[in-house]
């Protein structure tokens, strides 16, 4: 089949978010065709290029998500019109605040996002609480109306945006400030929104002109994702626009992966920004995750924690399937079968220092190496002899600063120590970097130590617990985001930012080799089982099958000829539903017949033996099949 692969800042491209599984996916999946349609976050990211594509990847599309060029699209007073009405039908929907998603959204959307970059349980309670508050009926009805009103505006703008080549110049109007500010000047508008100034509402309009910029794109025609038997969205928010459209122009079924929630790190990255921006933002994002999910025809989680954060937004819970990321484990197999230095290891194999912690990350303050230095302090009163090696790089402007306070900071903990009088005095703390002379690749950072720490107070997919497990080492995690599920009892999970009990935790199992070793090799067996490329590939490759089973073929093959191809399309897809149930059709015409009508090709020996005039039918009861008005149909 042909896959159209949705990406936002990701793949091809040879940095950015979900790049490796993508790739994996790609080169797994060689039976199947792949379109890959990328939007971009910066000239920086486009100008590193692209990562060597497969030869399935038959074509590869890109447009920038940071930089819109004007589209020349001049409207006239009835395209202006149109807009005026879609538009500030789309604005009053974001403004009208807590109905218009589903439940668990009200409290966030009124102004509590800035508690969720607190941390995630006060995000999962406050979301907890306000599902409780919209289990009424009445609540229910109004949502799905507001849905439906923030589902027909959008599919609004993007059939304007096809009719008149695109609507870059009209969402930066005026035309949009003054019908996004009417919106949150109405009655029933947020409280933030009704006291939005004029520096807030052109933020705000910015914000959802970057956002809304896949309408005006030329990807939704007969040769672009029109084409394709599959939409593949590899997250949620702007990459599975182009899905929607898709689906809305060309009946594309759609399938949305989410490894880290969008919306989440919507809520995350505008704890800084104005009150009344933040609720708008957080109305417009949680708005637009929601008619993803109500659209989608699966949507696959990488985790528990994300599938928690996709029902309270709306989704189905009939649509959920859990797919947990693929990773490669065959870089991480001689550590993990020669763990700890057991008999009969490869002697080229590094030997784990019982006496030494390992850190591996991206380092920023996210992953809260403050508390873990405490908690080393802790550590090396009961264990004097205990190292701590902390690899990894720092992530941005940010990352540096805080990789700064954390070595100032361990310097003043823990000053230079020496055996005796006569050595050199060593800290006990090092700050390294893979491919640096002491690590060298990442399967050593772990084969370093034996045992693996992370101190997160906010994670998504730990990946680097999972790469740990693969190493059979064992493991003490903060219980953030899927640690829990990831690590399933072969690992010790203590509370975040509690480094007493994160240092109680290192030494129960700096002091107990057995335990040490059992739990690394419960947790190998458990990554080995769950966590591996093949099962991803595999999993995804039966869900494409699923989805395009049950959908309707909306075009015909055709040969280079041009004639149509038989049998170009399984058997099995020329059916909508159930094909063994017996029921009638309602009037109008089924999906499957929406195209023009087909041709049979006709022998010459049935043109002999047939009239021209004739018609052959099947008795059927008059009782059971009604009239039919001439040019509908009935099953």
């Amino acid at each position: 089949m042909r896959i159209g692969l949705l990406t936002e800042g990701g793949y091809p491209y040879v940095s950015g978010d979900a790049r490796l599984w993508c790739d994996r996916l790609v080169r797994g999946l060689r039976q199947h065709e792949f379109d890959i349609y990328a939007l971009s976050r910066s000239e920086h990211q486009e100008r590193e290029g692209w990562v060597e594509l497969p030869p399935q990847v038959s074509r590869v599309r890109t447009a920038p998500l940071w930089t819109a060029e004007d589209d020349g699209a001049v409207l006239g007073r009835r395209a202006r019109r149109r807009f005026a009405e879609a538009y500030g039908e789309l604005a009053a929907v974001v403004c009208a605040g807590p109905a218009l998603t589903a439940a668990g959204m009200p409290a966030l959307v009124a102004g509590t996002e800035a508690s969720v970059a607190g941390t995630e349980a006060s995000a999962v309670g406050t979301e907890a609480s306000a599902a409780g508050t919209g289990t009424s009926a009445v609540s229910g009805t109004r949502e799905a109306l507001e849905a439906d009103r923030f589902g027909s505006a959008l599919y609004a703008l993007a059939e304007l945006a096809r009719d008149e080549g695109g609507l870059v110049g009209a969402l930066r109007s005026e035309t949009a400030v003054r019908a996004l500010e009417s919106a949150c000047r109405a009655p029933g508008a947020l409280r933030a929104a009704r006291m939005a100034g004029i520096p807030d509402l052109l933020a705000v309009a910015a914000h959802f002109e970057r956002a809304l910029r896949p309408l005006s794109l030329d990807w939704y025609e007969d040769d672009g994702l029109g084409s394709v038997d599959l939409c593949h969205a590899a997250a949620g928010g702007s990459a599975a626009l182009p899905g929607l459209l898709a689906r809305h122009f060309s009946g594309v079924p759609l399938l949305v992966t989410e490894y880290g929630v969008q919306l989440r790190a919507h809520y995350l990255a505008s704890g800084q920004a104005p009150p009344a921006v933040r609720s708008l933002l957080a109305a417009f994002h949680g708005a637009l995750a929601a008619e993803v999910y109500r659209r989608a025809a699966v949507i696959t989680p990488g985790n528990t924690h994300a599938r928690r954060w996709q029902e309270r937004c709306g989704a189905d819970r009939a649509k959920l399937r859990t797919v947990y990321p693929g990773m490669e484990a065959s870089r991480f197999a001689q550590v993990g079968e020669n763990a700890e230095g057991a008999a009969g290891a490869n002697p080229d194999t590094p030997v784990a220092d019982p006496d030494t912690l390992v850190w591996v990350g991206r380092i920023e303050p996210a992953k809260d190496l403050i508390a873990l230095l405490h908690a080393f302090a802790e550590i090396r009163r009961e264990e004097p002899k205990t190292r701590l090696r902390i690899v990894g790089a720092a992530a941005g402007a940010e990352g540096s600063a805080y990789l700064g306070h954390c070595q100032a900071l361990a310097a003043q903990l823990f000053p230079d120590e020496a055996e005796g009088v006569h050595a050199v005095g060593d800290n006990p703390v090092s700050f390294e970097e893979i491919g640096g002379p002491e690590v060298p690749s990442l399967a050593e950072a772990y084969a370093a130590g034996a045992v693996v720490v992370l101190s997160s107070v906010v994670e998504g997919f730990p990946v680097s617990l999972v790469e740990a497990m693969f190493c059979g080492r064992a493991t003490v995690s903060t219980d953030v985001g899927a640690v829990v599920e990831v690590i399933g009892g072969t690992g010790l999970v203590v509370p975040p930012r509690n480094p007493r009990a994160l240092a109680e935790a290192c030494v129960a199992l700096l002091r107990d080799p057995e335990r040490r070793e059992r739990l690394g090799a419960a947790a190998r067996a458990r990554a080995l089982e769950l966590f591996t490329v093949e099962q991803n590939v595999e999993a995804f490759h039966g869900i494409y099958l699923d989805i395009v089973s049950h959908s309707p073929v909306r075009r015909m093959v055709v040969g280079e000829a041009g004639e149509p191809l038989p049998f170009g399309m399984p058997a099995e897809a020329h059916v909508p539903g159930r094909w063994t149930e017996s029921r009638l059709m309602s009037a109008g015409r089924p999906r499957w017949a929406a195209g023009a009508p087909v041709r049979a090709t006709v022998t010459a020996t049935t043109v002999a033996a047939v009239p021209a005039a004739s018609v052959v039918v099947p008795a059927v009861s008059a009782a059971v099949v009604p009239a039919v008005p001439a040019g509908e149909c009935v099953r």
